[in-house]
């Protein structure tokens, strides 16, 4: 920086300056332009990325002068002062690159990323105070906060990942963050089939279940692709279905033309407005549904969503189990949270009754994502135990069918299909 003294200018020897120290003094002198003349860069990408090209250019010629140290790269520089200003800083790069599914940070030195499903470490520094910054900016258009009164949050970021933070004192030092990105939808069956996660039989048997209005079960462990499949089966229902979602932070991205999508809400400071799955899931069925879809069902909110399917609603939702078996367990078993009046001799055979189809997904440690079974309950159950075929297992590494057929076929009937011509014809 040029020192002033008696109206004598004492220049600076014209060497390299560190990236990140321009960066930071051109970012500066952005943000002084940008309070100067009361614009929100954030709203318009063209303005931002001229008040960057001037300020660079400003500073080279200072640094031609002689007053500044030489900038490195000016289109590095550029791309660094637009990440800060309109994006998310040192982590843009990695929420544009589509090989990269999920990044995290457990500390300001410790962040890490998924890429094509297998973890890795950043060389990437952040202070708690740029971390803290980086996730106020992210709520920023969520209106969702994170506090002492609210150490967690989750929030949609305006590309459609999920954000996910938990504060200390929760958190034992510093400031966790997730964000699980859906920047790169897989939209279709077809699209699971060319990676290897369906066979086109398995695929054509699921597209039949969707026409067919059958109730679909995805279960699988965290990261196993559970909304992308629900994504998937939903690009297939017909396009004159009123399809009306439920979830705790906006995850699926349907392109259906008659779609309603709602989330929940926090509570405000004072406690009040808080909008709860449940609530959600009720208000779904004022709404003239066609078809009912529950992002994920984690606790008392899985009975509300038995009641719907229970009256003829057909409906998708996902849930975290081990296998397709687990999974309607597991369905059997959240209902009873939601109180005292509620048992087993009800929600059993309900689950039982309600539950069409599970198709379970699985995350190999090779990062390749893979459906591995599908469960059909046959609507009858032995004692808590609830009956079901396995229609399609892995078998020597490919989703082969078993021989087995769905019990229930009522609905299959009804819309004109018969699943013996896809599974016989898998099996010839």
């Amino acid at each position: 920086m040029p020192v002033e003294n008696s109206g004598c200018r004492i220049r600076a020897p014209r060497t390299l300056v560190d990236m990140s120290q321009a960066v930071s003094i051109i970012t500066d002198r952005v943000r002084e332009r940008v309070r100067r003349e009361g614009v929100d860069l954030s709203l318009d990408r063209a303005l931002a990325d001229q008040f960057v090209r001037d300020e660079v250019q400003r500073y080279s010629e200072r640094a031609l002068g002689g007053s500044m140290p030489l900038l490195p790269d000016e289109g590095r520089a550029r791309s660094e002062i637009l990440a800060t200003l309109t994006g998310f800083g040192i982590l843009q790069p990695y929420l544009d690159d589509t090989r990269i599914e999920e990044i995290w940070i457990n500390g300001p030195d410790h962040v890490f990323v998924a890429r094509d499903g297998v973890p890795e470490r950043l060389a990437v520094h952040f202070t708690d105070v740029e971390v803290r910054d980086l996730v106020e900016r992210m709520l920023q258009s969520s209106g969702r906060r994170v506090d002492l009164s609210s150490p967690f949050v989750d929030a949609s970021l305006p590309d459609g990942s999920r954000l996910h933070v938990v504060i200390p004192d929760i958190t034992q030092r510093h400031w966790a963050v997730n964000i699980r990105k859906f920047t790169k939808r897989i939209r279709s069956l077809a699209q699971l089939v060319e990676l290897g996660s369906l066979t086109v039989q398995s695929a054509e048997f699921l597209r039949m279940c969707v026409l067919s209005g059958q109730n679909i079960l995805v279960s699988g462990a965290t990261q196993s692709g559970k909304t992308t499949m629900l994504n998937a089966l939903l690009s297939v229902a017909r396009p004159s279905e009123r399809i009306v979602t439920a979830e705790e932070t906006f995850e699926l991205d349907l392109s259906s033309p008659d779609v309603v999508s709602m989330q929940c809400r926090q509570p405000s400071l004072e406690g009040t407005g808080e909008i709860t799955l449940r609530r959600l899931i009720k208000e779904a069925l004022r709404m003239r549904p066609d078809r009912i879809v529950v992002g994920e069902v984690r606790e008392a909110e899985a009975l509300d969503l038995l009641i719907a399917l229970n009256s003829g609603l057909p409906g998708m939702c996902s849930i975290h189990a081990n296998s397709g078996r687990d999974a309607l367990a597991k369905l059997a078993t959240l209902p009873l949270l939601a109180g005292r009046n509620i048992d087993s001799a009800f929600v059993v055979p309900t689950v039982a009754g309600c539950i069409d189809i599970v198709v379970h997904c699985e995350l190999a440690r090779d990062g390749k994502r893979r459906v591995v079974e599908i469960v059909a309950p046959s609507g009858a159950t032995s004692g808590s135990v609830i009956e079901a075929s396995t229609i399609f297992s892995m078998q020597r590494g490919l989703l082969e069918p078993t021989g087995g057929y769905p019990s229930k076929t009522t609905k299959f009937r009804s819309a004109g299909f018969d699943p013996a011509t896809v599974l016989s014809a898998v099996s010839a």
